[in-house]
């Protein structure tokens, strides 16, 4: 018989560690530092800390198979069999890693965002011949690890739906093929998965399908209709936990409700903008509803009375109520009570995960003991009352006049050498910052030391041949982060750390209050690098929309305000760069993708406000003065008119991974294009040969005097030994074409 679900439980938890634990022992395992069995030990901590953590906060039904050595959709595609060949290996973990970060002579896997969120995945590739077999090692040693510690467990899997919706056909698939084509193949090896679990005496299984909450074909929807009509009708299996986050399932909730599972989950926080009402939940009458009224991608309290209303109102309507997080809690930091540093009362109004894992026990006991449906005084929802000026950007001159006029004062070659913008972050450069904030060193001691890093920078540059240069970025400890320390209505952490993939961790700034710009940021040290050479020198800057993307931000104005906030302060800095003889600007959007609504329906007016964001932030500057964005690991392919929209003079975009997948979407660009022929999340150096092919295929959609050479992304994560050697095959390839074609 089906067991009761648990009053309270999260759909997943951070993995990384609270200080970071398994970046260090991923890089030290990468490294050659440390066994295999050393990182194992770290991960089996983690596992158990975790566990014992959220038993102790009260939470009663506990999840696992969250843990990741890289990513869950990577994970599931080693759960199912579908590793591609050439990334076979004896060891099944130098397996998976070549699979995230390549290997001697073959590049990774692509990467992208993960929905709407900074969170990356590794998209798995899957064509007609992919052989499908089970492994389900992974979430069975879990289980039984949380077995002896005396708990008992709910696994968690990315369900096969979303799963073959996020991957990509394999570069030899014939046209028309699509992964979803496969799905009886992929639903039998997941049957086989939960009739092992039942064997194992699990009782309940977590299946995630956040990509119903986008819009769907009827034959996806169907597609879903048909997997987990196959996998509800299963004679042995665990209780099915289908779970809907970051939306509401708009017509994917009819067929779940009439799917033979026993629970659903709903993200009540993004879902239900609309109200309980809008959402039809009395369609899942007879089911258990997962509600996830505590947010997993914000940083802010809950607001209690509020959810308990919401709980009230989806009983009434659909019957038994599980209270939830909205989404996994993967997406925020461990725990506000180590962030002594904060204002007080900025503190006291932020929940990271351990802080939401309460909140969800805490109002599992009060649902318990509330009856009815309305609470009394049940406040709405509002935002602050707020004027803004209005901001329309004056045009620029066409193109074709800024190209001419550009051409003239930079005096550049054909196929220019750039890189987006960072240099390696030294562990000399950390370490001083650190002394820094720990006031064992002084700000002179600091400043001598990054005006020296950025001399080696510029030096380098200069001697392997680039033509635009940058200044390598040695003062920043994170592009965004950077810009809050030095902005007002920010605020940053200490220890709030969140996985961006892999062992890549950011601390987002806190977005509180109105924003504003008390004074120049980069001009000053933008200036001593042009100083230092006659070759330009880009100002480097972040774009409104990602430094908004990527922070936690405030609740009480509309996303779109705080956007523009943050573009008057940009706009001030890129007019004073520009005064200081800076004549390079590059104004980086990569999260510009990243946040376009799931549902077609809202998308043109948050493309329309984001773009103009962005025109505001950089039309101010004369015709003479180069405007580049960049844009990386998101899709970009689907936003090409917002994209060209931006009107910057040169756009940057991630290539070389996803092997120049993009190029034949953007076709006639009609500005500047610098397809990244360098994949910088990957320890791999590129041949001088390998390059030169991409370029060479860049050229067959990029007219020669508007194509850039650069690299996928910055250079921030890698070596200066493997830069350097990169770098120098990426201006010898440029330099070979100029030659042989031009």
């Amino acid at each position: 018989m089906t067991s009761s679900f648990p009053a309270s439980t999260v759909l997943g938890y951070p993995r990384i560690g609270p200080d970071r634990e398994l970046k260090r022992a991923l890089e030290s395992y990468w490294e050659g530092r440390s066994s295999r069995a050393d990182l194992e030990e770290t991960a089996r901590r983690l596992r158990e800390d975790t566990w014992r953590r959220l038993a102790a906060l009260g939470l009663e039904g506990l999840p696992s198979n969250t843990f990741s050595y890289y990513d869950q959709v990577l994970d599931t595609a080693v759960l199912l069999g579908a590793a591609p060949a050439r990334y076979r290996h004896d060891d099944d973990l130098a397996t998976y890693f070549a699979m995230a970060r390549g290997a001697e002579g073959i590049a990774p896997l692509r990467m992208t965002k993960w929905f709407d969120t900074n969170y990356h995945y590794i998209v798995p590739e899957i064509g007609p011949d992919t052989v499908f077999s089970l492994d389900a090692a992974k979430p069975l040693a879990e289980v039984r690890e949380a077995r002896a510690l005396g708990l008992e467990t709910r696994p968690v899997l990315v369900g096969p739906v979303t799963f073959l919706l996020l991957s990509q056909a394999a570069p030899d698939s014939p046209e028309g093929f699509a992964p979803l084509d496969r799905l009886d193949d992929v639903t039998e090896v997941y049957a086989r998965l939960l009739a092992e679990l039942a064997a194992e005496g699990v009782g309940w299984v977590q299946l995630d399908e956040p990509a119903l909450v986008a819009d769907r074909t009827p034959a996806e929807l169907a597609a879903a209709e048909a997997a987990y009509g196959r996998l509800g009708r299963l004679e042995n299996r665990p209780a099915l936990l289908v779970a809907s986050y970051f939306g509401d399932l708009g017509d994917a909730l009819p067929v779940l409700a009439g799917a033979p599972v026993e629970a659903v989950g709903l993200d009540l926080v993004r879902g239900s903008a609309h109200g309980v009402d809008a959402l039809g939940v009395e369609a899942l009458a007879g089911k258990t509803v997962v509600a996830g009224v505590v947010s997993g991608r914000d940083v802010w309290r809950t607001d209690r009375d509020r959810a308990l209303a919401t709980l009230l109102a989806v009983r009434e309507r659909a019957g038994r109520v599980v209270v939830s997080t909205s989404c996994s809690l993967l997406h925020v930091p461990y725990d506000v009570e180590r962030e002594t540093g904060l204002d007080p009362a900025l503190r006291e109004r932020l929940a990271f995960a351990e802080q939401k894992v309460a909140e969800v026990a805490e109002l599992a006991a009060l649902l318990a003991v509330t009856p009815g449906h309305h609470l009394p005084g049940q406040p709405a929802a509002q935002e602050r009352p707020h004027t803004f000026p209005a901001r329309t950007a004056e045009g620029r001159a066409p193109y074709a006049v800024r190209a001419a006029a550009q051409a003239e004062h930079l005096k550049l070659p054909l196929l220019p050498v750039t890189t987006i913008g960072s240099f390696p972050q030294t562990g000399e450069l950390r370490r001083a910052r650190a002394a820094l904030a720990a006031g064992e060193i002084g700000e002179a001691a600091y400043e001598s030391k990054v005006r020296a890093e950025i001399e080696q920078v510029i030096a380098l540059q200069e001697r392997l041949g680039l033509d635009v240069l940058v200044h390598g970025e040695p003062e920043r400890n994170d592009m965004v982060q950077y810009f809050a320390e030095h902005l007002d209505g920010f605020a940053v952490t200490r220890h709030g750390w969140v996985q961006s993939y892999g062992s890549r961790c950011t601390r987002p700034p806190i977005l509180h209050g109105d924003v504003r710009r008390p004074g120049p940021i980069t001009v000053r040290w933008a200036r001593y690098a042009q100083s230092l050479t006659s070759k330009p020198v880009k100002g480097m800057l972040t774009g409104p929309v990602t430094i908004v993307a990527w922070s936690f931000v405030r609740d009480d104005l509309p996303l779109r305000e705080v956007v523009f906030q943050v573009a008057d302060a940009v706009r001030e800095e890129v007019g004073d760069l520009e005064e200081a003889g800076i004549r390079v600007i590059q104004v980086d959007e990569p999260a510009l993708r990243e946040l376009v609504p799931l549902r077609r329906a809202e998308q043109g007016a948050y493309l329309e406000w984001a773009v103009a964001a962005y025109r505001w932030a950089t039309s101010g500057v004369s015709e003479h003065t180069q405007i580049h964005t960049h844009l990386c690991y998101s899709d970009a392919d689907q936003i090409l008119a917002a994209i060209d929209a931006l009107d910057a003079d040169v756009t940057s975009i991630e290539s070389a991974r996803s092997r120049g997948r993009l190029l034949g979407a953007v076709g006639a660009f009609p500005r500047g294009l610098g397809p990244g022929v360098y994949d910088i999340h990957s320890p791999r150096v590129p041949g001088a040969d390998e390059v030169e092919h991409l370029l060479t295929e860049a050229l067959r959609t990029v007219p020669a005097e508007r194509l850039w050479v650069n690299p996928d992304c910055g250079l921030k994560t890698r070596s200066y030994e493997q830069v350097e050697a990169a770098l120098a095959h990426v201006v010898e390839a440029a330099a070979r074409l100029r030659e042989r074609r031009f």
